[in-house]
């Protein structure tokens, strides 16, 4: 059995994240996704959803096997208990493959770092981001 995790913020689903989890998925046999928690999300502006409802979204989607809400304090404490055999990070993700395979190496965790595909646009308003539907969000409350 081929173990898969997939993370992320995952606030306000869009066909983005459907992407990136369904790519995640069909590099295994059991994808497991990590919802950071709001309070660790640092990177970008808070979470609109709370932790749970983001994790029940993506509970729900056909292509997730277990859905997980990160750990407070130590990211790699899921990751752990999963023992994944590949962590796959979405296409536009800023984190950065070979600290995170340094750190996994670091604490004897041994799987492969790669990174999804991108999703190629459907149609000229698709928005494929939060960051983009929250601008359009403004916008039309302007």
């Amino acid at each position: 059995m081929r173990r898969v995790i997939a993370q992320g913020t995952f606030d306000i689903l869009h066909p983005g994240h459907v992407h990136y989890l369904s790519d995640a998925a069909s590099l295994g046999d059991e994808l497991h996704v990590i919802i950071a928690r709001g309070e660790n999300v640092t990177h970008k502006p808070k979470p609109i959803l709370d932790d749970r409802q983001r994790r029940d979204m993506v509970a729900a989607l056909d292509v997730v096997d277990e859905a997980h809400l990160g750990h407070d304090e130590d990211i790699f404490v899921p990751i752990e208990k999963i023992d994944p055999d590949v962590i796959v990070l979405g296409y536009d993700q800023h984190h950065d493959e070979s600290g995170i395979k340094a750190a996994l190496d670091a604490r004897g965790i041994d799987c492969e770092v790669t990174r999804a595909t991108p999703r190629e646009q459907r149609h000229d308003d698709e928005l494929l981001s939060t960051g983009r539907i929250i601008d359009r969000i403004v916008e039309r409350r302007c």
